[in-house]
C-alpha cells in the first residue's frame, strides 16, 4: 500500500513545507493540496515550493477542476511543474465543489471534465490537441507522464473513470462502499478493453489517533464535506441506484456554509452522527488504523491518502511514518 497527504491550504508557507519534508522522510509516496482558490491559498506556488523541499514524493491537486482554471492553463502549469520536480507531478480533477459553489456556480458536467482531462494530458505529454476549435501544442513541454486521477461516486462518473483514467479518488474510508465503487471502475475498465486492474484506487479520509470520542470531534466535518457530493447524486439518479448507506445520512442535512469547509468543529457537520463518521474515517489506536486500512486494501485501495486537516498533524505523520506504514508497506490490494 502506498500512502498520500493532503493539506487545505491555510497553514503559514513554512508549516506546509515542514509538513511536506516530515512527511518525505516519513515514507510516505504523495502529497495533495486542495485547490479552492478563494478559501485558501493558491496551490500552484504552494506546490512549486514543495517540488524544491523534496525529492521523491509525487505531487498534485487533490483535486483541481476544468471550470475554475482553463485546461491549457492547468496544463502549462502542470508541464512546468514537471520540469521543475523531474516529472513527479500528478493530476487529481473532479467535476469541482468548493471552488465553484463558492463563487455561486455549480459542478461542470461530466462531459466538460473528461474532455478537459483528454486535453490537459496530451498537452502535458507533449502532443497535439485540438481544443475549442483551434489546435495547442505545448512546445517546450518534457517527456512526462501524466498520470490523472478522477474523484467521483456516482455510477456514469465511475464508468468514465474506468474507461480513461490512471486512477479514481474515492473520499471516504468506509471499505464496503469502496468495494461497491471499485467493482464498478473495473467492470468499466474490463468494457473498454482494458485490464481491470489498470485503475489504481485511492481512499483520501481523514486519519486520527486517541480516544475514539475526540477523534469522532475532530473529524466529524468530513462525512458533511462529502455530503455535497451525495445530495448531487440523489438528485441525479433514481435511490436504488445507490447504496443506502451513503445516502441515508444526509436525510436530516440542513445546508452547507462553504465558508466552514474541512473546518474542525464547523456547524456544517451538525447533523453526522458517530456511526458515519466511524466508518467514513480512520479513527482510534494504530491497531485500530492497521485493521481499517487492511480491510481497505481487500476492498480494492492502492493509496490511502490521508486528509492531514484534524489537528496534531505532525504527531499523525510521525505514527504513520514509525508503526503503520512499515507494517503495511508490501500489503498489496485485492485483485492485484
Amino acid at each position: 500500500m502506498k500512502f498520500g497527504f493532503t493539506l487545505k491550504p491555510d497553514h503559514s508557507i513554512e508549516r506546509t513545507l515542514a509538513l511536506t519534508r516530515q512527511a518525505e522522510a516519513a515514507g510516505f509516496d504523495y502529497g495533495w493540496l486542495f485547490d479552492s482558490h478563494v478559501l485558501w491559498r493558491d496551490p500552484y506556488p504552494l506546490l512549486t515550493l514543495m517540488a524544491g523541499a523534496t525529492k521523491r514524493l509525487r505531487l498534485g491537486t487533490c483535486v483541481t477542476n476544468p471550470a475554475t482554471r482553463e485546461p491549457s492553463v492547468t496544463a502549462s502549469a502542470l508541464a512546468t511543474l514537471d520540469e521543475i520536480s523531474g516529472g513527479r507531478m500528478d493530476l487529481g480533477i473532479g467535476r469541482g465543489d468548493s471552488a465553484r459553489r463558492v463563487l455561486g456556480k455549480p459542478p461542470t458536467t461530466l462531459a466538460t471534465l473528461e474532455e478537459a482531462v483528454g486535453v490537459i494530458r496530451d498537452l502535458v505529454e507533449g502532443r497535439s490537441v485540438e481544443y475549442e476549435g483551434t489546435e495547442l501544442t505545448l512546445p517546450w513541454t518534457g517527456p512526462w507522464k501524466l498520470p490523472v486521477w478522477i474523484a467521483g461516486y456516482g455510477p456514469q462518473a465511475l464508468k468514465m473513470t474506468g474507461r480513461i483514467a490512471d486512477g479514481v479518488i474515492l473520499q471516504l474510508a468506509d471499505p464496503d462502499l469502496v468495494a461497491w465503487f471499485v467493482s464498478q471502475v473495473r467492470a468499466a475498465a474490463a468494457a473498454a478493453g482494458r485490464s481491470p486492474v489498470s485503475v489504481a484506487v485511492q481512499a483520501a479520509a481523514p486519519a486520527h489517533f486517541g480516544e475514539l470520542a475526540e477523534c469522532r470531534e475532530r473529524t466529524r466535518w468530513f462525512p458533511a464535506l462529502v455530503s455535497n457530493h451525495v445530495v448531487d447524486l440523489v438528485n441525479r439518479y433514481p435511490r436504488e441506484e445507490l447504496p443506502p448507506a451513503l445516502t441515508g445520512y444526509v436525510q436530516d442535512r440542513t445546508g452547507y456554509d462553504y465558508l466552514h469547509h474541512a473546518e474542525v468543529g464547523s456547524s456544517n457537520a451538525a447533523f453526522v452522527g458517530d456511526e458515519v463518521t466511524d466508518r467514513f474515517c480512520v479513527l482510534g489506536s494504530v491497531a485500530d488504523h492497521v485493521a481499517k486500512l487492511r480491510r481497505l486494501a481487500e476492498a480494492g485501495v492502492d493509496q490511502f491518502n490521508i486528509y492531514l486537516m484534524n489537528g496534531d498533524e505532525e504527531a499523525v505523520l510521525e505514527t504513520y511514518g514509525r508503526e503503520i506504514i512499515p507494517a503495511l508497506r508490501d500489503l498489496a490490494p485485492a485483485g492485484a
